[in-house]
């Protein structure tokens, strides 16, 4: 889990012309209030994303630094926040455009509430993001609010339910507060960011990996250098 200690802010956009050259970065999505903020605190050990009482007001998409042009990406909540309808759509828009086109994404995070998961947002968020192909990794948040039996219930009750919607899609229990399940995450989580080592190397010494050499055109650039400290956008990192 050291990598994910290492992540720092590295910037806030509000167009995917403006995203960092990458090789390879993990998105954490999910409805508002459901903790997202507070997994990606849990599992950096640190304050990267910053908590609001205030849910729904995440408006950017957030980069989180890991080092060799990899990163952490927070994305704009969905399904609870009072704002106006053209806003909502230039959310809406920016976050399917992400995880549609953004060729550097392996895999998303989706963040659900323990006690209300797979609702008809979440369901329609798996079915479409599964058309990529990517893996999908549930964290069940919240779980310290119930018991230990009732939460290994909704486990189990997602686990069977999920393949309808992502057959790619795996499941696990999370707790920010008492710091469960954050040694499973990271391991999933991690997977997916060496799955990507070869075609990190190649790009770094300049060469394009012969499967599909024109896919990584453009990612020669040398490893972004993550900000410290208060940045702007940085106050944007709510849920």
């Amino acid at each position: 889990m050291s990598l994910f200690r290492s992540a720092l802010f590295f910037k806030s956009v509000a167009s995917l012309a403006d995203a960092p050259a990458s090789v390879a970065e993990i998105a954490f999505v999910g409805r508002s209030n459901t903790g997202k903020s507070s997994a990606l605190n849990a599992l950096a050990g640190s304050q990267l994303a910053f908590v609001s009482k205030t849910p729904g007001r995440t408006r950017l998409i957030n980069f989180y630094a890991l080092g060799s042009e990899r990163f952490i990406v927070d994305l704009p909540g969905y399904g609870y926040a009072r704002v106006p309808e053209a806003t909502r759509a230039s959310w809406e828009k920016l976050l399917g455009g992400y995880l549609q086109t953004r060729a550097p994404l392996c895999g998303l995070a989706l963040v659900m509430d323990v006690r209300h998961p797979l609702t008809e947002l979440d369901q329609r968020m798996l079915g479409w993001f599964c058309l990529t192909g990517k893996p999908v990794h549930v964290l069940l948040t919240k779980a310290d609010k119930l018991s230990r039996e009732a939460a290994q219930k909704v486990l189990r009750r997602v686990e069977g339910e999920i393949g309808a919607f992502a057959p790619n899609a795996s499941v696990q229990l999370f707790s920010s507060l008492k710091k469960s399940g954050l040694e499973e995450a990271a391991a999933v989580l991690l997977r997916w960011l060496d799955a990507s080592a070869p075609r990190a190397v190649s790009v770094a010494l300049g060469r394009e990996p012969n499967e599909n050499p024109r896919q990584n055109r453009g990612w020669r650039n040398k490893s972004p250098r993550a900000k410290r400290g208060n940045q702007p956008g940085a106050k944007c990192l709510k849920v």
